[in-house]
């Protein structure tokens, strides 16, 4: 925890650090066509997506819509209220991801087995939690599974994103300094759920809550999970927020071909997450319904960039990890360095 409060002092004296990037609320949008951005999901290999935001910055192309899912909900609403590629590089390099990720209770690392206020701790991390009525099945039959709340990483959000002025009044993610969306998944339906309102911190949350691993967050009616499941690029939400031009950032590694598009439509999603909630996970796996979309969008950026993070894991946190993968993804957006500029001349003519 201590790692995490310096941290989070670092980004509090630091404040959101706004790079000499155009954005809408500056460089006279409607004289121009309107960019979007899109942050693609893929757990720790959203330290490329940083990388990328370096040159894509140097390049001078100015931002007016951002969308993301998963990780990709993470950099880029922090990008949205300020935070620009120099703050989001410190923050990757000096966390303590596992502990951020996994709830893990500094003050109690040292003990092999502690029980504290319901929970136990194995070496400070949760691994039971007493039953509450908060995780009995609720009365639509559906029970709120995953192990880690994401207490840590929801603190460490809430802090970055209070700390930015422009962020006090907000009342839709359009008022943000670059407006902003993130995908997640509604656990009734197993639907796509496009979030533009209310909890930043939050809805950033939710869109990485990895089914089994994250509990599912609650916001108004709706238990939401992870929107990589269904969208993990999602070009069409900032399409339609009103970008003209679109960069997308991939993480994608395995690529999939059109012809898997033949699993998707043998079941039936409605009922998805009734009361065989893990059941539904595990048809997700085999019919892959995020498929279609993913290759629609991917083909539909005007600019793809697509970093090579073959041989690293989601769950790849290490320092080290994270400085070569910042730095792959810096390399594989320099390598379209020409088609940046071009993007440039587009967009201001020049």
């Amino acid at each position: 925890m201590k790692k995490v409060l310096i941290t989070l002092f670092i980004m509090v004296v630091a404040s959101p650090i706004v790079a000499n990037v155009p954005h809408s609320r500056g460089s006279n949008p409607e004289s121009r066509p309107r960019v979007g951005i899109v942050f693609g999901g893929g757990g720790a290999k959203g330290a490329a997506e940083v990388g990328v935001m370096k040159v894509i910055e140097k390049a001078g192309i100015p931002i007016d819509y951002i969308a993301g899912s998963s990780i990709g909900a993470i950099v880029g609403g922090l990008y949205s209220v300020g935070y620009r590629s120099e703050t989001l590089d410190s923050l990757f390099k000096s966390q303590e991801w596992l502990s951020l990720l996994a709830d893990r209770k500094r003050e109690v690392q040292d003990e092999p087995i502690i029980r504290r206020d319901g929970v136990t701790y194995v070496f400070g991390f949760p691994i039971f939690r007493d039953r509450s009525a908060s995780q009995r099945p609720n009365p639509d039959g559906r029970f709120r599974f995953g192990a880690i709340r994401g207490d840590n990483i929801v603190a460490l959000l809430d802090s970055m994103v209070t700390n930015s002025i422009q962020c006090s009044t907000l009342t839709t993610f359009d008022s943000l300094p670059i407006p902003f969306r993130c995908v997640a998944v509604d656990a009734s339906t197993f639907s796509e759920v496009e979030l533009g309102s209310g909890n930043l911190p939050l809805a950033m949350r939710a869109s990485m809550a990895i089914p089994g691993l994250f509990k599912p967050v609650e916001m108004g009616d709706s238990t939401l999970l992870d929107g990589g499941m269904l969208n993990n690029l999602p070009v069409d939400i900032v399409r339609n927020m009103g970008a003209d031009i679109v960069i997308a950032i991939d993480l994608t590694v395995n690529h999939h071909d059109d012809d898997d598009d033949n699993l998707i439509g043998s079941v039936p999603w409605g009922s998805l997450f009734g009361k065989n909630g893990l059941w539904g996970i595990i048809d997700w796996v085999f019919s892959r319904p995020d498929l279609e979309k993913y290759a629609q969008n991917s083909k539909s950026a005007d600019l793809y960039i697509n970093p090579d993070l073959d041989g690293y894991a989601v769950t790849e946190f290490s320092r080290q990890s994270i400085i070569e993968m910042i730095d792959i993804g810096e390399q594989a957006a320099l390598r379209q360095w020409k088609e940046l500029k071009q993007l440039r001349k587009r967009i201001y003519g020049k």
